[in-house]
C-alpha cells in the first residue's frame, strides 16, 4: 500500500515510523510519505489561508496550494485512482469496518486541514480523479487533521497483511465482530486478592469461548450499548449507569406506544378490550406524569421499559410495569419492579397493584416477588388486586 500525508506539520506523523508500522516501513510493505503543503505556495510568507468569504471567525485553508499539492501526487502516481481522505468534524464516522474496506485498497491520500478547513472547491475537484471520503473519529473537533490521520493511518495499516505477526490476534478484537472484546488475564493467578477468571484455568476450550461471548455481549451492553440492538441487551446487571431514569415530556410519544404494544397481548389473553391503558389518550398520559413518579428505561437510545408508583397514605400503588415485548423474560420486569418499591416514601407499609386476572405472566413475576391476592381492594372487572408488606420502610 501507498500512503501520502499533506500537511503544514509534517513532522507531526513521525511516530507512525515507529514499532509496527515502522518496520512494515522499512520491510516495503508500505510505502509512506509525507508532503508539506507550504512548498506549494509562491510568496516569500508561504502563505496558505485566508479570511471566509461571507465573514465568520477563522480562516480557511486557499485551494491554490492545496490544488497544486493534490495535482503533484496524482501526476506522480501510477494512473491508478487513489482514496482521498479528509479529516473533518463534519465527516463520516470512522468505523473498524471503514478500516477493513481501506485496508483493501492500494493508495490512500489524507489532507490534513488546519483552521476552519479546506476551501470546498479543492474536495469537488479531486473527486473528478479520486475516490474523496470525509471522515471523522468522533463528536469532537481537534486543531488539525494530522491527529486524526495519524489514528485511521494505524487503524488501517496494521490490517495489510504481514503487518501483525499473529493475523489470528486481528480477529478477536474489539469491534471485529461488531462488539466489543472480551476482558484478558495474564499470569500471576492471584494479584492483590483478585484472581483470574477460574474458567479461563480450566482447560475446556468451548466452554472459554462461550465465556468469553458473553463477556463480550456483556461489556458491550455496558460501556457501548449504542452497538447493539436493543434485543441484545442481557440482563439488568449489562444496563449502563444513567439508563433508567424519571420520565421527562421528551418521553411522552415512545412511552405512549410502549404502552398500547404492551396492552394490546393483556387485551387479548384477558378477552377484554375495555382495558384502560388501550383508551387512554395523549393528553391524558401527559396528565398522568404530574401525578405518578414514572422511571423510563433505555436500551441503545430506545425506551425499553416503564413503571411508575404513588403514595396513597401508608399504601404505594406500583402501575404500568412494561417491558418490551422482545425482551421479556430477561429479569427487565422484576428489576423495574424493585426500582419503583425504592421510589416509596418512608412510613410506607404496603405496596399495591392491579393486574388481568388471566394474566399468567404477570401473576408469576409478581408472586416471585412477594405479592399475594388481596380481596379487601376494590377491583375492575377483569383484574386482580395483588399486595406485600413494605418491610424495611
Amino acid at each position: 500500500m501507498h500512503i501520502d500525508v499533506v500537511s503544514i506539520f509534517p513532522e507531526y506523523l513521525a511516530p507512525l515510523r515507529m514499532s509496527l508500522l515502522g518496520k512494515a516501513m522499512t520491510d516495503g510493505i508500505i510505502d509512506f510519505a509525507t508532503h508539506d503543503l507550504r512548498d506549494f505556495t509562491h510568496d516569500r510568507h508561504r502563505t496558505v489561508d485566508a479570511p471566509p468569504y461571507g465573514g465568520g471567525a477563522g480562516m480557511v485553508m486557499k485551494p491554490e496550494p492545496w490544488g497544486e499539492a493534490l495535482d503533484h501526487l496524482r501526476g506522480a502516481g501510477d494512473g491508478s485512482r487513489p482514496t482521498l481522505l479528509v479529516p473533518t468534524p463534519a465527516g463520516h464516522r470512522f468505523s473498524q469496518a471503514m478500516a477493513r474496506d481501506l485496508a483493501r485498497r492500494e493508495w490512500l491520500i489524507f489532507a490534513c486541514g488546519r483552521y476552519e478547513g479546506i476551501d470546498q472547491r479543492v474536495i469537488d475537484d479531486a473527486a473528478g480523479w479520486a475516490e474523496v471520503i470525509p471522515f471523522s473519529l468522533g463528536d469532537y473537533v481537534l486543531n488539525g487533521g494530522e491527529v486524526a490521520s495519524m489514528a485511521v493511518i494505524e487503524a488501517v495499516g496494521r490490517l495489510i497483511p504481514g503487518v501483525v505477526g499473529n493475523p489470528e490476534s486481528l480477529v478477536e478484537e474489539s469491534h471485529s465482530d461488531g462488539l466489543l472484546e472480551y476482558p484478558s488475564y495474564t499470569k500471576p493467578r492471584v494479584w492483590r486478592d483478585r484472581e483470574v477468571p477460574e474458567i479461563l484455568l480450566s482447560g475446556d476450550h468451548a466452554k472459554i469461548a462461550a465465556w468469553r461471548a458473553e463477556q463480550s455481549r456483556r461489556r458491550t451492553a455496558v460501556t457501548r450499548p449504542d452497538l447493539l440492538h436493543s434485543s441484545q441487551v442481557l440482563a439488568p446487571d449489562d444496563l449502563a449507569e444513567g439508563s433508567l431514569r424519571p420520565a421527562v415530556a421528551g418521553d411522552l410519544a415512545e412511552l405512549f406506544t410502549l404502552t398500547k404494544s404492551c396492552w394490546v397481548p393483556e387485551a387479548l389473553i384477558n378477552d377484554r378490550l375495555d382495558i384502560p391503558p388501550l383508551h387512554e389518550t395523549l393528553e391524558q398520559a401527559a396528565a398522568d406524569l404530574q401525578t405518578w413518579t414514572t422511571l423510563v428505561l433505555r436500551s441503545g437510545g430506545r425506551l425499553v421499559g416503564s413503571v411508575r408508583g404513588r403514595a396513597d397514605g401508608t399504601s404505594y400503588e406500583v402501575g404500568r410495569l412494561m417491558v418490551a415485548p422482545d425482551l421479556r423474560g430477561r429479569g427487565l420486569g422484576r428489576w423495574l419492579l424493585e426500582r419503583i418499591e425504592e421510589q416509596a416514601p418512608e412510613g410506607t407499609e404496603r405496596f399495591w397493584l392491579f393486574t388481568g386476572e388471566r394474566s399468567t405472566h404477570n401473576l408469576k413475576l409478581y408472586r416471585k416477588a412477594g405479592y399475594r391476592l388481596d380481596r379487601s381492594i376494590p377491583t375492575p372487572d377483569g383484574a386482580v388486586a395483588l399486595a406485600k408488606r413494605a418491610t424495611g420502610r
